[in-house]
């Protein structure tokens, strides 16, 4: 039996000498996750580093990618970032724009006056409704002024550049389409970038909110340096989250292409000039939704928490974001009611309220209406217990009316006793057998009733 017993033994091994024999640790890897999102366009890119909330989604067939549409729904979701041309207005480059493309409406980004160049953002048809959001975007411009007279101190011109800079009072020039009103304007960095002395001319750089006048501050420029000053030339190298380097084209570039896709049926001209509408929130905070989830938002619902499958990282309440598919596309803009955390915690709840939408609707199928409530909802509805549109308990069951028994004699046909039925029958107020006589009337003494003098 103690032989038995040792066979099962196992020998006893020291901790200590475990340690000396492989140290026992974590050590650290430099792994790489197997999906690297970092070179994918618009929306997509950096998706790998969002966090995740769920995996499992039914994945849905129908919508495109940004950059595969088809040429016709490319064009309808699509801006373009032209470079405007000295003496026409913003409106009159618009309106080319509708006229050359063939489109229904469009709209841009911010009004530039007529002698000023640089970027100008055309919205096409259903990017359009971002138009708003680009308007009160921030803009960056390069302008030179010219001073009555020529100073030779540099550092006193550069101290005046810089001062103008932060929360200023401006009243609109006299050029000025809009009404002549004392308004507050922020200019964020105000640089300059070169002067001449012997000309007394100077270039600036101003970063500043939408609605500054920059020919108002070179004025004040010149009322800074006791010399007077006035607005050269001007031009805006980016509005919003484009820059001149963002694929600017020209008015003769829309032209081309749109002749190469109608004579030659060559669309990768015009795919080149028109991007994609989600070029225009590569900025925002993201938030993935289910393909289940997209059509209810696209018909103005809430988003509640069970259609979210991916999230940035840092979003407070109140923040501006972007509802976004599985394949890029953005649904609608919206605001934050929850942050980062208070989505990774939670289970339930309203994460967003819609401001803009931008999907159309019915793109993806209609996904609501599938669940355990609304399917007993279905049922009462279809019993007769329940109105279309009411919810359960606000709503009294409505009871059918019982049809009545109409008894019919033997020998009687029953269209025709239905039809005497129909037909008002006259009832005497007497038993006797005397006509009836014209109605009686207090009016008309005729009328009235005999006394018992005249009677026989």
């Amino acid at each position: 039996m103690d032989s038995k017993k040792s066979k099962h033994k196992r020998p006893k091994v020291d901790v200590g000498s475990l340690q000396a024999a492989e140290p026992v640790a974590i050590v650290s890897e430099n792994k790489r996750p197997t999906l690297d999102c970092s070179q994918w366009p618009l929306l997509l890119k950096n998706v790998h580093l969002m966090n995740v909330r769920e995996c499992h989604f039914e994945a849905d067939t129908t919508g495109y990618s940004p950059l595969h549409r088809p040429i016709e729904e490319h064009i309808q979701t699509g801006v373009i970032n032209l470079d405007k041309p000295s003496n026409p207005s913003s409106h009159e480059v618009v309106a080319w724009v509708k006229r050359a493309l063939c489109v229904g409406k469009t709209g841009h980004s911010g009004t530039l006056d007529p002698k000023v160049t640089g970027c100008l953002i055309v919205c096409i048809d259903r990017a359009t409704r971002l138009v708003k959001s680009q308007q009160s975007a921030g803009k960056v411009y390069v302008g030179i002024f010219r001073l009555h007279e020529a100073l030779d101190d540099y550092k006193r011109v550069h101290q005046a550049v810089e001062t103008l800079s932060g929360a200023l009072f401006q009243r609109p020039p006299l050029v000025a389409a809009v009404k002549r009103q004392l308004r507050v304007r922020t200019v964020y960095e105000n640089k300059l970038l070169e002067y001449d002395k012997e000309k007394g001319l100077g270039v600036i750089r101003v970063t500043c909110e939408a609605g500054t006048y920059v020919r108002t501050l070179c004025v004040h420029i010149g009322l800074l340096l006791g010399c007077g000053g006035v607005m050269e030339e001007l031009r805006r190298i980016r509005s919003g989250i484009l820059t001149e380097e963002d694929n600017m084209v020209t008015m003769h570039d829309i032209l081309d292409a749109k002749w190469l896709y109608d004579n030659r049926r060559d669309e990768s001209y015009l795919r080149r000039v028109i991007m994609p509408l989600e070029k225009l929130l590569i900025g925002h905070k993201r938030i993935m939704l289910k393909d289940t989830a997209v059509s209810a938002i696209c018909y103005g619902a809430k988003l509640m928490l069970p259609g979210v499958l991916r999230y940035d990282n840092d979003i407070t309440v109140n923040d501006e974001i972007v509802l976004m598919t599985t394949k890029g596309e953005a649904i609608a803009i919206a605001i934050a009611l929850m942050t980062t955390a208070t989505i990774a915690t939670c289970d339930h709840g309203l994460v967003a309220k819609l401001k803009r939408v931008i999907m159309e609707r019915d793109l993806y199928p209609r996904q609501w209406g599938r669940g355990p409530v609304a399917m007993e909802r279905k049922k009462l509805v279809a019993q007769g217990l329940l109105s279309k549109y009411a919810k359960p308990g606000e709503a009294p069951p409505v009871v059918p009316a019982t049809p009545k028994v109409v008894k019919v004699e033997d020998g009687v046909d029953p269209k025709v006793h239905k039809r005497n039925s129909q037909t008002p029958v006259p009832v005497s107020s007497s038993s006797s057998d005397e006509e009836p006589g014209p109605p009686r009337s207090k009016k008309n003494p005729k009328l009235q009733e005999p006394s018992s003098d005249e009677s026989d």
